[in-house]
């Protein structure tokens, strides 16, 4: 039970990993309120920062489809997040409770256009999009995006390497270079990823990709190809437009490059196919990404004149992974393999560019992929890259 000073009323609705959610009255306005806390008692300060970031990116954001907190407040070692309750429920308890057509479907994805539109436009990434941290209103179907915890207002950053278990974001929607393995930098179009993912489970009720073991999701994120939603039927027995499968196939594509590149793009397509769909019952394949501009200046990540170097370390790494039989025949076994190569360069001509070129062919073998770094600043430090690494 949850005693905050202030509130009423107030009962558990949501137990998560890390957040308890409950439903309250507050007193002085009788306002029915949300109100979110940490479910650790002993939060670290990694974890309070994120509950609060969450607080001060959405305090001035005024739009329709954000959900705007009413306040935040102290609550034993951490904060209690206050937001008002409309009665919403997530868009994935919805889309159980209330099955529906492929109108509202086009209806509710643009809508969803429209919130990652405007958070274009104020430079945030969410980086958490998926159904649990959207709300509609099951009377006016108008949507809200929520959990703006691990948001982040810089125009592109790195994700490092760590492990699945602690990485930001929700492995069954996260984005391949979201993922840190992909040495590519994150910016806006990884919430365009995670809205494909989104769109793909409440369109056919099942994720693209579904494991039990971090390691194959990332792997599945990275270098597998989903099963195209035309392949699979609905309710009726028939198959999924092939615009629609088309367009969020191509919000999932693997690189950031192939994806859309604006919301303007997208929401276009989706008009399109709303029109069709609403005019004739039917939509028919076209081109899609016609009216898709970015508005921003993007610089390609791709790495040029260095393939074959790249090409050196891929090949050392094949050899490791897949080591040739023993001299003994099909009865010996196979050896141990291990080779080190040195990459050499002056600082900042792009030798941790090329090595990082190796994480997804790792991801594909189920491997390990370790790092340290001898900083010049830490010379005092004994062994500092190992330690690191």
């Amino acid at each position: 039970m949850l005693k905050l000073a202030g509130y009423q009323e107030v009962n558990q609705i949501y137990a998560g990993n890390r957040t308890l959610v409950y439903r309250g009255i507050q007193t002085t306005t009788q306002q029915p309120v949300i109100i979110k806390v940490l479910r650790n008692p002993h939060p670290n300060f990694q974890e309070l920062v994120r509950f609060r970031n969450q607080y001060i990116i959405t305090r001035n954001l005024e739009h329709p489809a954000i959900v705007q907190p009413l306040t935040l407040e102290r609550y034993f070692n951490g904060y209690a997040l206050v937001m008002p309750d409309n009665g919403a429920l997530s868009l994935l308890e919805y889309w159980q409770q209330y099955p529906s057509d492929l109108s509202q479907f086009l209806s509710i994805a643009l809508q969803l256009a429209e919130a990652l539109n405007y958070l274009g436009q104020n430079r945030i990434i969410h980086k958490d999009i998926k159904p649990t941290n959207i709300l509609i209103h099951p009377e006016t179907c108008q949507i809200q995006l929520i959990d703006f915890s691990i948001s982040s207002l810089l125009p592109k950053e790195q994700q490092q390497l760590v492990n699945p278990n602690v990485l930001e974001g929700t492995l069954a929607y996260i984005s391949p270079e979201q993922t840190g393995r992909m040495n590519r930098g994150i910016d806006y179009r990884t919430d365009f990823y995670s809205l494909g993912v989104t769109l793909y489970e409440i369109l056919t009720g099942i994720v693209p990709f579904q494991s039990s073991d971090p390691m194959e999701l990332l792997h599945c994120h990275i270098a597998k190809a989903p099963l195209a939603p035309n392949e699979l039927l609905d309710n009726q027995g028939q198959p999924y437009p092939e615009a629609i499968s088309e367009i969020i196939l191509k919000l999932m594509a693997k690189n950031a490059e192939e994806r859309y590149q604006s919301i303007l793009g997208l929401k276009y397509d989706l008009e399109r196919c709303l029109q069709q769909w609403e005019a004739t019952g039917e939509i028919t394949p076209f081109e899609l990404g016609e009216n898709d501009r970015s508005d921003r200046f993007i610089i390609p990540e791709k790495l040029y004149g260095r393939e074959a170097e790249v090409q050196v370390l891929l090949d050392a790494f094949e050899r490791i992974a897949n080591p040739p039989e023993s001299p003994l025949g099909k009865g010996g076994h196979r050896g141990v393999g291990a080779e080190l190569l040195l990459v050499a360069g002056f600082s900042g001509i792009g030798k941790t560019a090329v090595v990082n070129e190796v994480h997804k062919p790792i991801i594909r073998q189920r491997g390990y992929f370790i790092k340290g770094k001898f900083d010049q600043l830490n010379r005092n430090v004994p062994f500092w890259a190992f330690v690191q690494a």
